[in-house]
């Protein structure tokens, strides 16, 4: 399913490193910003998730929750957080099913893993509703965090 902007975000609940359920839908009256990752530990993900901890008061200005990602385990993500001092939420999508449902998927990545989140952004309204979708083919691409901003912050 591709997901278009001006549609009301798919609801999905999840867990946290925490092992806490969140649910997206309690979220409204917020705007949210969903980054899918491919996998912790690696390189880009290291320098996409980084950046956002270090801007995090961009984040906060817009009254923007930010979210997190990947097919990682939540123990994978909790370690992650952790060793990167990431001052969001990270949250696994262990059985794939939310990546699915917002076309963040790879059906194979690298050549041998299946069903990795592509790199992708999201922004949701208050209301719930797309603003901003981006979903990108290649790993090695970060998401547009000009535009997203600029999204936010319009918001």
């Amino acid at each position: 399913m591709k997901i278009e902007i001006g549609q009301s975000a798919p609801d999905f609940t999840l867990v946290d490193t925490e092992k806490n359920k969140v649910t997206l839908s309690d979220y409204k009256g917020k705007n949210v910003l969903l980054l899918f990752f491919p996998l912790a530990f690696t390189g880009v993900c290291t320098k996409e998730l980084c950046n956002i901890r270090d801007n995090i008061a961009v984040y906060n200005s817009a009254n923007a929750q930010v979210f997190g990602i990947s097919v990682d385990s939540p123990f994978s993500l909790a370690k992650f957080k952790e060793e990167q001092h990431l001052n969001f939420s990270l949250l696994s999508d262990f059985n794939k099913d939310v990546s699915t449902n917002y076309g963040a998927i790879y059906e194979d990545f690298i050549g041998w893993m299946k069903g990795v989140s592509k790199r992708s952004a999201f922004v949701i309204d208050k209301d719930g509703i797309v603003k901003y979708a981006e979903v990108l083919e290649s790993a090695g691409d970060l998401p547009n965090f000009e535009n997203i901003n600029k999204i936010l912050s319009n918001l």
